[in-house]
């Protein structure tokens, strides 16, 4: 599986392996996409997606602290939806309320300077969006 922490000038990129019908998963961050534009953003997707070959893809839907929608939402539901039309893959939406927090927090705890915590955040988040996808469907054998 690919996941996509979405953003305006950079999209990070974690790769994943749902194992053992579901028992086990394992997510790992794998690049940040820091093309401007859309046709550029697509083909290094496109490259990806030839390299891993998922099976599945994720994107982070960005809300409010409450609960409801807010401009990246809607940016976030369109990439899904382009996804879903240029891949032919199942695209799933994951709640990714904190995920940039978490892996700024996560990155600060290993030890990197503001420099390499700004590089790999967004592929951390993207980590985030995929595990919390895995913790939520890793006992459902049908998703594996």
């Amino acid at each position: 599986m690919l996941a996509f922490d979405f953003g305006t000038k950079r999209i990070g990129v974690a790769i994943g392996t749902l194992l053992a019908a579901g028992r086990s998963a394992a997510a790992r961050p794998l690049t940040t996409i820091d093309a401007e534009g859309n046709a550029a953003r697509f083909d290094a997707i496109a490259g990806l997606v030839a390299e891993w070959q998922p099976v599945q893809l994720l994107v982070g839907r960005p809300l409010n602290e409450d609960g409801t929608p807010h401009e990246m939402t809607a940016r976030c539901t369109r990439f899904a939806n382009q996804l879903r039309g240029r891949f032919r893959l199942p695209v799933d939406e994951v709640d990714e309320r904190f995920s940039s927090t978490a892996a700024e927090a996560n990155l600060r705890e290993r030890g990197l300077s503001w420099q390499q915590r700004k590089l790999q955040v967004d592929a951390e988040a993207a980590c985030i969006i995929l595990q919390t996808w895995f913790d939520t469907h890793a006992a459902t054998p049908a998703t594996a």
